[in-house]
């Protein structure tokens, strides 16, 4: 009967990418549950159901799996479709900006970085960099020149610092001011500060 019982349960064993995916949920729901200081190896293994080994054999540190965790849950931010003017456009960028950074992965993130020491934090700084900083700098860029062809947007309005405008706001307000970057919050952005620096 035991030889029985250990057949049927054997093939229910999670393997490869399976197994993965429980390992990086159970570390995003650990980071938001008890935050980075507190997340051990040991309590991520238990809230995958699997052993600690099958962590170590992936992941040699805590770091390297949130980041990993991190890097793999942080919803991307796609492309714009040409809504018909440049004021359109950036409002829906900002609201996907708004909406990755409240994602889990997003809020999580944040939280690491508020509590990660210093030599954690450049790592983890490199994340929201290349998760949504520079996917936010292409796409404003990008926003820009099609409303330059499109003739809503100034012809020389292709400094660099122009994209950092959004990008910086929204990171300033959020950590400084603890903005949640209401709809209103975005269209007075767009409106008060953006619109008028790039329209014809």
């Amino acid at each position: 009967m035991m030889s029985s019982r250990w057949s049927v349960a054997a093939p229910g064993r999670r393997r490869g990418p399976e197994l993965e995916r429980a390992i990086l949920d159970a570390a995003l729901e650990q980071l938001g549950t008890v935050g980075w200081n507190a997340l051990t190896m040991e309590g991520v293994a238990s809230g995958a159901r699997t052993g600690k080994a099958a962590l170590y054999r992936r992941w040699p540190s805590k770091a390297d799996l949130v980041a990993e965790a991190l890097r793999t849950r942080l919803p991307p931010l796609g492309q714009i479709q040409d809504l018909g003017s440049i004021r359109e456009d950036l409002y829906a960028l900002c609201v996907r900006m708004r909406d990755v950074m409240h994602s889990r992965a997003g809020q999580a993130l944040r939280a690491v970085l508020h509590e990660c020491d210093h030599s954690h934090a450049e790592r983890f700084h490199g994340l929201i960099w290349s998760g949504l900083h520079e996917p936010a700098h292409r796409l404003i860029g990008e926003l820009v020149h099609r409303g330059i062809d499109r003739g809503d947007v100034r012809s020389d309005a292709t400094g660099p610092f122009l994209v950092d405008v959004v990008p910086a706001l929204m990171m300033y307000r959020t950590k400084v001011c603890g903005s949640e970057w209401s709809d209103g919050d975005i269209a007075e952005m767009i409106d008060g500060v953006m619109v008028p620096l790039l329209r014809v």
